[in-house]
């Protein structure tokens, strides 16, 4: 009996999809088009033509042959050709046609294995090769009509002339819905007579179709469907659902209607009524759906989503959704949360110079959480730590080196619940000239003439890290709005010197112009030792500004080693040195204002107490940092390949050359200015792939020039230890620079297409290109990625290899994991995907490891996805329906995790 409603509300929508969606079933088919085309000089044979006039310019210019009888009425001649061969008798005026049979007449064309045609009675008769192993063989006949789809059958009879026909099991589709089986009678006035026929989304004809409504009679019409008794048949099985006889209208245009809901229990919030919907179908261009969802214990979810789209120009949708949860006791106060997503992309060709795109995710921080049946319980969007959201506008002058973006940004911290927002961030730039190189110069370019200018200029409104429950208080924007602008300019000059010599001088001046400013202060009477600076916050324009000059020097030195023997014929390495000199002065020095010191009152037994502070730390462009600079950074880039003999089965000729390190850095700076501790970090780092390029590489490390001495101090009654750097490098006590930190990742993506690549096709392949039917089911898998299961990929395995480690003498830690991701199919229509990750240090799997099930049932999906331990521990059996415009008929079984006993 659980069955009998999914069934019922089954045969309802189907019925309505087909009252809304069916049109003239004449001229739609499954099948492709398959209509002959012929050459007009290749088969000239088969065309019955005249040979050409040697003196004509077009050598494919003929004439075809009436074969139309005079005095019959018809204004257009039959062309008919066949591969096999043909027979006319013309006394009775028969034709026959065997083979690969083609009519052609008007705008009605036909494609058979077996063609008569009765001129006399004007009568076209075709059938397929009979098979009697088979329900139907090959050649069934194809025919179209005008601008039609093609019509597949088993056999056809047509009037050539009063266009009335008749169709026995004729296969036809029209948006997503199939009509195969019975009979088919074209009539005038564009109707179609059906009988027995059945009406479904299953793409294969009877008597494979899977299940369907069968409509005994039925006439189809312009604007309506007049509809017998029907019933619901499933596997060939009738089932005791019907309808003695149907009126239902077929309009041209997008119909509203309503959605039907999905029935369960939750454990926390009692039984449900999911998913009852409106669809508003305003235009061709826009529409609407309202859905919502209520519950038994008082819990109801609203959302509303609009889709818009404007060929050529733009598209995108919006959601907004609103929940209400009460998942403690009764009488508590529920959890409200509400949530707005908007996409928008425009086409490049629309307005040329200009670009506007949005990406909206915001709302409440416990959104997914409490209303994880809005998203389908997306295990993504449950443990996601933040939210991020942009609106851009760019507009680009063309013959002009200038362009202006705009933008509105929110970033959510889920976590801390917390908001920045930036209304808005704008940038006006000047992309790189040469002001001393005239346009029209003749001759080498000189020295002066390489120095390049730029020019930037970016302003912001911001509110940093906003409690959610602040951000619409009366003082958020009144006292913790931070704006200002920062302009940008620098310049470069890049030289070849002694030929082999890459020399590059230059600089950059910033200016920063801040609306807010800090100042410290502590109050009277404070301890040492247990003092918190207050801070204020001054409102006013101030300014500040910083330069730095460098210059460099770099070039590249190759170095080969050839071996006579083996298939390895040469190691080669390309070392790219570099050195430069930078400075830059202090501005921390009170002379320039940026830095001032907040002090305390002394007060017995505690002396005064001091802090040095920059007055723009919580502006919206941080000031200058403290500190001189002046000294020469040393860097060197290393890449390193390996040239083998070609493959015996190599005809070219041409050796392999293979990479065995990428790229290796190594790089480190003395400050000549500082006071002690002169030598930065050496910071190494380095890529590579191997496996021919399937497995890609990366590492990083840092070292720690110094000697480090470990010292104790009591604190509380307790010894504890702590670092201190010594100003003595580790070299000249015989020792190795201490390894702070070091990461090596490792990550692989592997599939039959790997190993055997296939030549990429050239597919026009935009959005503007695209069909509304394949809009359509883009739009579903954007919605619900795991509507899309590719059975064609046999096997897909993604490794990704994570190690890390961080050391300061007195502790040290690490973390070694492993992520596997990846699907396998172990039959043609069985798939099984699994996501999980592995920690090799901990050695157990992650609480996240999921895996997932699917059939693929031809007309039907059938998937289980399980999350086997864990916070979100649970199981989903979904069937349901392929077609996208039945989306919603699906049969679910679910044990989501907060049915789990530990959700609170």
């Amino acid at each position: 009996m659980k069955l009998v409603a999914p069934f019922f509300l089954f045969a309802l929508m189907v019925i309505v999809s087909f009252a809304a969606k069916a049109s003239n079933a004449y001229g739609k088919t499954l099948a492709k088009d398959t209509i002959i085309k012929l050459d007009s000089v290749r088969d000239r044979k088969l065309l019955k033509l005249k040979k050409p006039a040697a003196n004509a310019k077009n050598n494919n210019a003929v004439a075809q042959r009436d074969t139309t009888v005079k005095g019959s009425g018809l204004k257009s001649i039959i062309k008919a050709t066949a591969e096999d061969s043909s027979y006319t008798d013309r006394k009775n005026k028969l034709s026959y046609l065997w083979g690969r049979a083609k009519v052609v007449y008007e705008d009605f064309e036909l494609d058979a294995d077996y063609i008569r045609i009765d001129e006399k009675n004007h009568l076209i008769f075709a059938r397929g090769r009979i098979d009697p192993k088979r329900r139907y063989g090959e050649g069934r006949p194809i025919s179209k009509s005008k601008d039609e789809k093609p019509v597949e059958s088993d056999s056809l009879l047509f009037n050539y002339d009063t266009k009335k026909g008749k169709i026995w099991n004729p296969a036809t589709e029209q948006d997503g819905n199939f009509i195969s089986g019975g009979q088919a009678k074209v009539l005038p006035y564009d109707e179609v007579a059906y009988r027995n026929v059945i009406f479904s989304t299953c793409s294969l004809p009877f008597p494979d179709t899977h299940f369907g409504i069968v409509i005994t009679k039925g006439i189809g019409q312009k604007k309506r469907i007049i509809s017998g008794p029907a019933y619901l048949e499933v596997e060939g099985v009738p089932l005791p659902f019907a309808i003695p006889f149907g009126f239902f209208p077929k309009p041209n245009t997008r119909s509203s209607g309503v959605i039907l809901p999905t029935f369960g229990e939750d454990q926390k919030l009692g039984f449900y009524l999911r998913n009852l919907g409106y669809y508003v179908g305003i235009n061709d261009n826009i529409d609407v759906t309202f859905m919502g969802s209520l519950y038994s214990k008082g819990s109801y979810e609203l959302s509303a989503n609009s889709r818009y789209l404007k060929r050529y120009k733009y598209g995108g949708n919006v959601t907004l959704s609103y929940g209400s949860h009460n998942y403690g006791l009764v009488g508590d106060p529920p959890r409200k949360d509400f949530n707005i997503t908007w996409s928008h992309s425009q086409d490049p060709n629309a307005n040329p110079g200009t670009t506007f795109s949005a990406s909206v995710n915001a709302g409440t921080s416990s959104f997914y959480q409490n209303s994880p049946g809005q998203k389908n319980y997306n295990l993504q969007s449950l443990t996601q730590n933040n939210l991020r959201s942009s609106i851009n506008y760019g507009r680009t002058w063309a013959g002009t080196p200038f362009n202006l973006n705009v933008s509105l940004g929110h970033s959510q911290d889920l976590t801390k619940k917390t908001v920045t927002l930036e209304l808005p961030t704008f940038s006006f730039n000047m992309s790189t000239i040469s002001p001393f190189d005239p346009a029209d110069r003749v001759g080498e370019q000189k020295w002066y003439q390489k120095i390049n200018v730029g020019y930037s200029l970016v302003g912001t409104n911001k509110l940093n890290s906003i409690p959610e429950s602040e951000l619409f208080t009366k003082n958020t924007l009144t006292k913790k709005l931070q704006n200002g602008m920062m302009h940008t300019v620098p310049i470069s000059l890049n030289l070849n010197v002694l030929k082999y010599f890459q020399f590059n001088t230059g600089g950059t001046y910033t200016e920063r112009w801040n609306f807010q400013t800090i100042r410290k202060r502590f109050d009277r009477g404070s301890i040492s030792g247990q003092l918190l600076p207050i801070t204020d916050t001054v409102a006013g324009f101030a300014r500040s500004g910083e330069y730095n000059l460098n210059a460099g020097v770099s070039t590249k030195v190759y170095s080969t080693i050839y071996f006579k023997k083996g298939s390895l014929t040469a190691i080669r390495t390309t070392t790219t040195p570099q050195i430069s000199f930078s400075y830059r002065p202090d501005f921390g020095d009170p002379s320039y204002g940026y830095y001032r010191t907040a002090v305390s009152a002394a007060s017995v037994p505690y002396p005064y107490t001091s802090q040095q502070y920059s007055i723009f730390e919580q502006s919206a462009y941080p000031g200058p940092s403290a500190g001189k600079q002046a000294g020469i950074g040393f860097s060197l880039d290393n890449t390193i390949e390996a040239k083998l003999k070609p493959k015996s089965t190599d005809t070219s000729g041409v050796p392999r050359k293979i990479p065995i390190l990428q790229g290796l850095s190594l790089s480190t700076f003395y400050n000549f200015a500082a006071d002690s501790l002169k030598l930065s970090n050496i910071s190494l780092s380095g890529h590579t792939s191997i496996l021919n390029q399937k497995v890609n590489i990366n590492f990083s490390g840092n070292f720690d020039p110094y000697l480090t001495l470990i010292r104790d101090s009591i604190s509380n009654g307790e010894v504890r230890n702590y670092v201190r750097r010594v100003n003595r490098l580790s070299f000249s006590e015989g020792k190795f620079p201490l390894l702070q930190n070091f990461s090596l990742s490792m990550s692989a993506s592997l599939n039959p297409a790997t190993f055997h690549p296939k030549p990429q096709q050239n597919v026009n392949g935009t959005l503007a290109a695209m069909t509304p039917d394949q809009s359509q089911r883009l739009a579903l898998i954007n919605s619900d990625p795991g509507a899309y299961i590719d059975f064609n990929v046999p096997w897909n395995l993604s490794i990704n290899y994570s190690f890390s480690y961080q050391n300061n003498i007195i502790s040290s830690s690490s973390s070694n994991t492993v992520m596997l991701s990846g699907d396998v199919s172990i039959t043609r229509n069985w798939k099984i995907q699994y996501n999980t990750n592995y920690d090799l240090k901990a050695r157990q799997l992650s609480s996240a490891t999921s895996f997932a099930i699917y059939r693929d049932l031809h007309c039907w999906d059938l998937s289980i996805q399980w999350l086997p331990f864990g916070f979100y521990k649970s199981y989903n059996v979904t069937l349901k329906v392929k077609a996208s415009i039945l989306q919603d008929l699906k049969l679910s079984k679910r044990n989501d995790y907060t049915n789990n006993q530990s959700f609170n």
